[in-house]
């Protein structure tokens, strides 16, 4: 067990040790008195009888001083083992009150010195929790790091099997339809490691007995505002006809943005269609090589999209690419 940290009960400072020496032969008139005190705090005999076998045989070699500074400078050098001992002998001088006990021209003196005494430990005790507020702040700030650390490790490992699954719809063998159910799959496990994903992929059922109205690929939020998200696997560029077609459905929705994401180019005629629009809804359009380019340069998800669609929303661009394959800005 190591010294805690500010307690000047585990070892008498100088200061405070001479003003003990000095203070506790008043408060006690007599020799035996003093003996009495320590004996009192809990001093064992050991530590004592061989200044109380001088007292009984030679009395006047020695004074109440030499007792004081015999017994104090023991119980300091015994270290931990005599702490409950030192406390006690520090708390019966700074509690003294009564000063009746005294001899009459010690009384001003004695009062003097425990005032004294009361301001060092008043003055230690505050430069102690000082020091523990300190330590508190800092074990806080410790825990808060270790914290935040532990997070960025469990998002860092999220993005990593999203990659992972990202990078598997590139892989022979798989049907269009498979392809393109694992998109929204892999995509939207993306957005949830990325911490911006709201609702994966859903449906709407009408109200008339229709069946399925809607199939909505995903919500995404981003800048306070929802995303919805369409994503497409065709060989063919991505036309007006299924532009208009998640046009449509942002209309049919107060507020809503919209995002297409598509694993081949866009026809100029669709981003015109998209580009005319954005006077009625937002929209941007992504390619999935976008994506790579995010994944490979560890970018944030979130803040490129945010780029796109800023560049939509001031520029009327629904195409922006922050990055082209060769890393330059793009517009």
């Amino acid at each position: 067990m190591t010294e805690a940290t500010g307690d000047i009960t585990f070892h008498y400072p100088p200061e405070l040790f001479n003003l003990l020496v000095d203070t506790i032969p008043l408060l006690n008139r007599s020799k035996k008195d003093v003996l009495l005190f320590f004996r009192g705090a809990g001093v064992t005999s050991v530590m004592l009888g061989d200044l109380e076998q001088r007292l009984k045989t030679t009395p006047k070699e020695i004074n109440k001083y030499e007792i004081t500074r015999t017994v104090l400078d023991r119980l300091n050098a015994r270290g931990e083992a005599t702490l409950r001992q030192r406390r006690e002998v520090l708390r019966r001088v700074v509690e003294f009150t009564n000063f009746d006990s005294c001899w009459t021209e010690d009384k001003l003196k004695a009062k003097g010195l425990i005032a004294s005494i009361r301001e060092v430990v008043n003055q230690k005790d505050a430069f102690t929790r000082i020091n523990q507020e300190r330590e508190k702040e800092r074990q806080a700030r410790l825990a808060q790091a270790q914290e935040a650390a532990g997070a960025k490790q469990e998002r860092l490992a999220k993005i990593d099997a999203a990659k992972g699954e990202f990078y598997s719809l590139f892989a022979t063998g798989l049907t269009p339809s498979e392809r393109g159910k694992k998109l929204e799959w892999a995509l939207n496990n993306l957005f949830h490691a990325y911490g911006i994903l709201v609702q994966e992929a859903f449906h709407v059922v009408g109200t008339a007995g229709e069946g399925i109205i809607e199939q909505i690929d995903g919500v995404i939020g981003l800048q306070g505002a929802l995303y919805f998200v369409e994503m497409k696997w065709y060989k063919a560029p991505v036309g007006r006809a299924e532009i208009s077609e998640h046009l449509v459905r942002l209309m049919s929705r107060a507020e809503a943005r919209g995002i297409f994401i598509s694993a081949s180019d866009y026809t100029e005629p669709a981003v015109t269609t998209a580009r005319d629009f954005l006077q009625h809804k937002l929209i941007a359009f992504v390619h999935l090589e976008e994506i790579v380019r995010v994944l490979e340069t560890q970018a944030e998800l979130a803040t490129y999209l945010e780029e796109k669609i800023n560049a939509a929303q001031i520029h009327k661009n629904p195409y922006f690419k922050p990055l082209t394959s060769s890393g330059a800005r793009s517009a």
